[in-house]
């Protein structure tokens, strides 16, 4: 059985002198990224695992220092790789809460029963998150639990919207 894995960020840079890295993280707060190790860095087909040693917020940033990684030019190497995390890392989403990563894949419905496609991916907005669906055309949906978003079931794979068919 394969391991399951988790987007969490991206290695975005090199910071000072010492292999320490920039990082660009998907955590809410950014600097939550630091509070899991193992990472399992993967650029195209190479992926390799690395312990996180140390690390802390830098303004907008995270930067991190990784296992064996002690020079500028060695965590140089290492930008643009993305980092994941295994699913298990992360602590179960409470009542009416749910990764990103949980809701890419659903089976889009309107409450009337049509169908909209498929989740695709969650976007970050300064109101709210939207959920972009695909089906026989885009769709972007504020995902508003309770308004827009009706029903999501993991379970099942489906997520029912109150969503006009023709926006």
């Amino acid at each position: 059985m394969a391991e399951e894995f988790v987007c969490v960020g991206k290695v975005s840079g090199i910071f000072g002198v010492r292999g320490w890295v920039k990082v660009y993280s998907y955590t809410e707060t950014r600097e939550n990224i630091l509070t899991y190790s193992p990472w399992t860095l993967k650029k195209g087909k190479e992926s390799k695992e690395v312990q996180v040693i140390d690390g802390r917020r830098h303004g907008k940033t995270v930067v991190a220092r990784l296992e064996g990684i002690n020079e500028r030019d060695d965590a140089a190497q290492l930008n643009g790789w993305e980092i994941f995390i295994y699913a298990d890392q992360l602590p179960k989403a409470g009542q009416g809460e749910y990764y990103w990563a949980d809701l890419v894949g659903l089976q889009v419905k309107t409450v009337e029963g049509i169908d909209f496609g498929v989740v695709q991916q969650m976007l970050e907005t300064g109101a709210n998150d939207v959920v972009v669906v695909s089906g026989e055309r885009e769709r972007l949906i504020p995902f508003l639990q309770g308004q827009t978003i009706i029903n999501i079931d993991l379970v099942a794979g489906e997520m029912v919207v109150d969503w006009d068919a023709d926006f």
